[in-house]
């Protein structure tokens, strides 16, 4: 992971305010993600995960504060800005009757990336993602969890420099939960590309380089999960997650 003064971060969030009506979603909050590093972004359902996700990915547009992505804006640089932004949401936007391999070149062509180029990357993602016997597939014949590894490789076609995963393993069944977030951080490892994973489901961010928890649109931690334990006085993650969003039956939400 790079870090330092001088590693400009892929994504700097300041101040941002999101209100929908009378309810505030985002009140003020501030945060980066440097290269390569794995954020968790953990909070209860609600909290504002899927709202600083989406505008962050262009598809809000925040009240105040500001978003920079790679050193620059959506409003500067728009076209260059998403060209190196990946993004898996929790809806699921795959063909179903499309095979794998179809999937993966259509969207490799709305990149603009040349067929070589494109099945080089998707034999490339194959091996990373352990899909390769999938590609001739139809995606309606694949479990949830094998359809989410087709869209994490779909949002890592152009090689991404930050990837967005807002509730990558929502629907999932728990045995299947592990072997994504082990994919997203093997991804971190071998590309040195940035994740900000959001989840409400602690087991998933506990091994993270830095955890930020968020709650009622505000940041009430930010830092190593020992960083994290140490400043509540408690041992263990859940506990500090307790002690930051208040009550136990939010501790029972986390430890799902």
């Amino acid at each position: 992971m790079a870090t330092g003064p001088l590693v400009t971060p892929v994504l700097r969030v300041e101040a941002l305010v999101k209100r929908f009506g009378q309810r505030v979603a985002l009140d003020g909050i501030s945060l980066a993600v440097a290269p390569g590093e794995f954020v968790g972004l953990l909070g209860p359902n609600g909290a504002g995960k899927t709202t600083l996700a989406s505008i962050v990915a262009g598809l809000l547009a925040a009240d105040s504060g500001t978003v920079e992505l790679f050193g620059t804006t959506l409003a500067a640089d728009r076209r260059g800005v998403l060209a190196r932004l990946g993004v898996v949401f929790q809806s699921r936007s795959l063909d179903l009757e499309m095979s794998v391999m179809a999937n993966l070149r259509f969207h490799a062509a709305l990149f603009g990336m040349r067929r070589r180029a494109a099945g080089a990357r998707i034999t490339e993602l194959a091996e990373l993602l352990e899909i390769g016997p999938l590609l001739g597939r139809p995606v309606r014949t694949l479990s949830g969890g094998n359809q989410r590894r087709i869209e994490i490789a779909r949002a890592l076609l152009n090689r991404p420099r930050l990837v967005l995963m807002d509730e990558a393993t929502a629907g999932l069944d728990p045995a299947a939960r592990p072997a994504v977030v082990a994919h997203a951080r093997e991804l971190c490892r071998r590309e040195s590309t940035a994740i900000l994973w959001t989840s409400h489901l602690l087991d998933e961010v506990e091994a993270a380089d830095r955890i930020i928890i968020l709650d009622r649109g505000q940041v009430r931690a930010n830092g190593t999960p020992a960083a994290i334990t140490g400043r509540a006085g408690v041992s263990r993650l859940l506990d500090a997650y307790t002690l930051l969003t208040g009550g136990a039956e939010r501790q029972s939400e986390a430890a799902q």
